[in-house]
């Protein structure tokens, strides 16, 4: 085996969130020191989707199976057209291709999870060695597939009491009695977006202003908050399935303005992301990433639920997952475990991820 010591790997991750901003790029050095492993974010990009790829990414659940499968070729293809533009850019090379893909389908319940984006479809476009399907062997072992990026967080990001990722979902990964933890804890700007979009033609609120301007529906608070999922005992994690079946339809039929309904619902976000914390006894050095950090309205809301944090750079608030994904994809070309039972609930640690070598 090659020694790992002080020998820098550099990979280029790639991460499609729920929320569907986009496509992030991050191409990252990595360096064992030691036990500890340190990173360099060398290069990092968001390109947006077309007009069309958005349309096909929003109603594919409802493909026939060869068109999924048509789909998930051109959006490997796609990825790795990216892949090669954003190297070509930076005047970079990476060591390996490490993808999350874009997810499709998440139930558990039934023994599966599938993510589009055929990782022999980007090795083929980038003519790189290619990690993709990172959560299916975990689903496999009978675990919840996600959340994978705590895994990260227990070598990148050891000095935080907890990471929170404010992305399409909210999840929360911390250390209790020496062992990483981590779940879902709530829809978030997956939501926003979906609203922002359907009513507005905006593909985001922009620092929550348009939510801020509503007011509290109480019957619709009390209705999100009420789900059984808030009170299950972790591993847990959300899919979209569970989001367009439960929460859509709910604030589509409350009454209220669009606004309305859209502040309702950040409360609602605040309030469950601080009771997590708080009940797992975390309320200071917490480190907030994902997009929903750029939204000032709920940043507003948690600091006033009493929660002590500071916002790192704006790197590491919009690539930690892209970052992340690029270590788990290393561990997986090293052949290390990168995926914790602790986390996931599954029979065992596994190394997940398949490997497309040109």
């Amino acid at each position: 085996m090659v020694n790992q010591q002080n020998k820098t790997y550099k990979v280029l991750g790639i991460m499609s969130g729920t929320s569907l901003d986009g496509i992030d790029l991050c191409l990252s050095e990595f360096k064992r020191i030691g036990k500890s492993w340190e990173y360099l974010i060398l290069a990092a990009e968001t390109y947006s989707y077309s007009p069309d790829w958005d349309s096909k990414l929003r109603s594919v659940e409802s493909k026939s199976a060869v068109d999924l499968i048509e789909l998930d070729f051109g959006y490997g293809k796609l990825i790795g057209e990216f892949a090669n533009k954003f190297l070509s850019t930076f005047n970079q090379n990476a060591d390996l291709i490490a993808s999350h893909g874009h997810t499709i389908f998440h139930q558990i319940d039934k023994g599966f999870t599938y993510q589009l984006g055929n990782g022999a479809a980007i090795c083929a476009e980038t003519g790189m060695t290619c990690i993709s399907d990172f959560r299916s062997l975990d689903v496999a072992l009978g675990g919840q597939g996600a959340p994978l990026v705590p895994f990260g967080d227990e070598y990148l990001f050891p000095t935080f009491n907890a990471c929170i990722n404010l992305g399409g979902i909210a999840n929360l990964s911390f250390k209790k009695n020496s062992y990483r933890l981590a779940y879902d804890i709530c829809a978030c700007n997956m939501v926003l977006n979906h609203f922002m979009n359907k009513y507005l033609q905006k593909a985001f609120d922009e620092s929550g202003a348009f939510s801020q301007t509503g007011k509290m529906i109480p019957s619709l608070y009390d209705e999100l908050n009420s789900f059984k999922y808030f009170t299950r005992k972790p591993p847990k994690s959300l899919g979209k399935e569970w989001i367009f079946e439960k929460i859509i339809p709910l604030m589509e039929n409350s009454n209220g303005t669009l606004a309305d309904k859209l502040y309702t619902f950040t409360k609602h976000c605040a309030h469950q992301i601080s009771n997590t914390l708080i009940f797992n006894n975390v309320t200071k050095d917490i480190l907030f990433t994902g997009g929903g950090c750029k939204n000032t309205f709920l940043i507003e809301l948690l600091k006033a639920e009493g929660l002590s944090f500071e916002l790192p750079d704006e790197k590491t608030i919009d690539y930690k997952e892209a970052l992340i994904f690029a270590f788990l994809g290393l561990f997986r070309y090293l052949g290390h475990i990168n995926t914790l039972k602790s986390v996931t609930g599954a029979s065992k640690n596994s190394s997940g991820g398949n490997i497309f070598i040109p």
